[in-house]
């Protein structure tokens, strides 16, 4: 038989996706991470950890599965926290759960895995896998999973071919009711458990107290731009794709100031909470933060034009491609829908490669364009490649 080690998390979908390996006849191993041990700034001060332990072992009896536990936290420290914590210092916003999949789940815990004799890994992802055949090579095709409302394939937009022939996916053909129903059937304590939220592993945090850990706090002035402000001015016809991808450049004189914060870099695009500053017609959000000169800026509601952004550019050695063989070359662009953060509804746009980098184009103006964060590109159901947006 073949082994699977499956990632136990201690929620419902991987106890499921556990489950419904060893019915297809599969050599079933559970595996447990344990990737963060600090409680700094996490809410209710629990530890999530421990909880998770618990019922993933449960699980495992359950299901008579052997079960182990693997700590991988110095990993996840070195190659996640150590990066998330880099990316606030330098004013962008990081997705760790893209990077913890990347470095970690098919990385630090598959090589585990295989060291206890897995032909495969499996995790609770709602995504699926296909093999095809092309030019006599086998390729991996990672699609979105069959539930509209939990498709996870965005979290999985930076793994490798190597990643992908060992993983498994036995969830990503269901709904989430379909799930639950699956597990309270067979009995699995974690049927009724809520969904995991917050940052992988760590759980739910109050982000600033979270980052306080290494970045220090600093008062700065918040500075409201209005919505008349001169740069905000539609491109003219024939923009380059360096003035379609530029972010907005704000100077202090461009607004008035409205408010002091603790530190720019504690604030993300689109953030609306943390501010603290009142007495306004509609509700303020971050539109920009300068770290260097430690400046928020922000604008009044949903629609202020310093929102959105028609364009996003990736540098070269951060374009990923899913499917290597679908890779563009510089000088070409291909039209896809695209994706630049998880469950935002999939966006029309061309992507442009050029040697200085890749180039999204929406045919929208899209909302809360972040530094730091991921796009996606898509081909129908099938997610082709990635990389980090620079600016």
């Amino acid at each position: 038989m073949m082994r699977v080690v499956v990632g136990l998390s201690g929620g419902v979908d991987s106890s499921v996706a556990a489950y419904l390996l060893k019915e297809q006849g599969y050599d079933v191993v559970g595996l447990f991470m344990r990737n963060w041990k600090d409680t700094t700034g996490t809410l209710e001060g629990d530890c999530p950890w421990y909880d998770d332990h618990m019922f993933a072992e449960l699980v495992a009896k359950r299901l008579d599965i052997p079960f182990h536990l693997i700590d991988l936290s110095d990993e996840y420290r070195r190659r996640v926290v150590d990066y998330m914590f880099a990316e606030y210092g330098r004013g962008r916003t990081p997705n760790p759960d893209v990077l913890c999949n990347r470095e970690i789940k098919f990385d630090a815990f598959l090589k585990a895995a295989l060291d206890l004799g897995a032909d495969y890994v499996a995790t609770g992802h709602y995504c699926r896998r296909e093999d095809v055949e092309i030019d006599g090579r086998t390729v991996h095709r990672l699609l979105a999973g069959s539930d509209p409302n939990k498709d996870q394939s965005y979290f999985l937009c930076q793994l490798t071919q190597r990643q992908l022939s060992r993983a498994l996916f036995p969830i990503g053909h269901l709904l989430k009711p379909e799930v639950r129903r699956i597990a309270a059937e067979q009995h699995l304590a974690t049927a009724a458990r809520k969904d995991s939220q917050g940052i992988c592993f760590v759980g739910k945090v109050d982000l600033p107290v979270f980052l306080q850990q290494r970045l220090e706090a600093r008062e700065g002035d918040i500075v409201e731009v209005p919505a008349s402000w001169d740069g905000y001015r539609p491109l003219a016809d024939g923009a380059t794709l360096d003035e379609l991808a530029a972010p907005y450049a704000y100077r202090e004189t461009d607004g008035t100031c409205v408010g002091r914060h603790r530190g720019a870099h504690f604030f993300t695009i689109g953030q609306r909470k943390g501010l603290n500053v009142g007495g306004k017609p509609e509700p303020l959000f971050v539109i920009a933060t300068d770290v260097e000169r430690n400046v928020l800026y922000v604008g009044q509601g949903q629609r202020h034009p310093g929102l959105y952004r028609r364009g996003l550019r990736i540098l070269p050695d951060e374009m990923h491609w899913v499917r290597p063989d679908r890779a563009l070359q510089p000088g070409a662009s291909a039209r896809f829908r695209m994706r630049i953060r998880y469950r935002q509804p999939l966006q029309d746009g061309v992507l442009h490669v050029t040697p200085e980098g890749g180039y999204i184009v929406f045919d929208e103006p899209q909302r809360g364009v972040t530094a730091g964060q991921f796009a996606s590109w898509y081909d129908g159901e099938e997610l082709i490649g990635s990389g980090v947006i620079h600016c």
